[in-house]
């Protein structure tokens, strides 16, 4: 038995390779890992068929066949997810795949989208690199009191 290529720590066939051979994806999140190891195992067919129509209108396979070549799967990082419960029709997952592309690592961090269609999970779209919002940071005036707790002025305890 061997690991799976999406670093899930289960088996192949109990993982990714049962979506690969046909199998239903029961979460976006199982899909966004089959597609990796599809990718990495050069298995196109199965990328084109879990890709929603809108999403096939940008699909260049031959671009793809040859990203394919010469990569060396070193698996998944989920970010986050969202969405894709038993009764919902939406789900997104944030992740990172990293591999090795003529021996050269790679990480591809992505936003995903998903749609369930009759019942099957299929990919929407994508956002490469996402950024989030952009933190705000709240300035503490001299004679504020300390943002520790201590009960000082900001200026006699941290800010000194």
């Amino acid at each position: 038995m061997t690991q799976c290529p999406c670093n899930s720590g289960q088996e192949f066939d109990a993982c990714c390779g049962a979506l690969l051979k046909g199998g239903e994806a029961p979460t976006p999140e199982a899909l966004m890992r089959a597609r990796f190891t599809a990718f990495v195992s050069g298995d196109i067919a199965f990328l084109e068929r879990t890709m929603a129509g809108e999403a096939m209108a940008d699909f260049d396979r031959p671009a793809v066949e040859k990203a394919m070549q010469g990569v060396e799967g070193l698996g998944v990082d989920i970010r986050a997810s969202s969405g894709g419960g038993a009764e919902e029709a939406e789900g997104m997952v944030e992740y990172v795949a990293r591999f090795k592309s003529h021996g050269k690592p790679v990480a591809h961090h992505e936003r995903a989208v998903f749609k369930r269609e009759n019942g099957v999970w299929l990919y929407v779209d994508g956002e490469i690199n996402p950024k989030g919002p952009p933190r705000q940071v709240e300035k503490v005036g001299r004679n504020d009191p300390c943002p520790c707790g201590s009960g000082k002025k900001f200026k006699k305890c941290c800010g000194a």
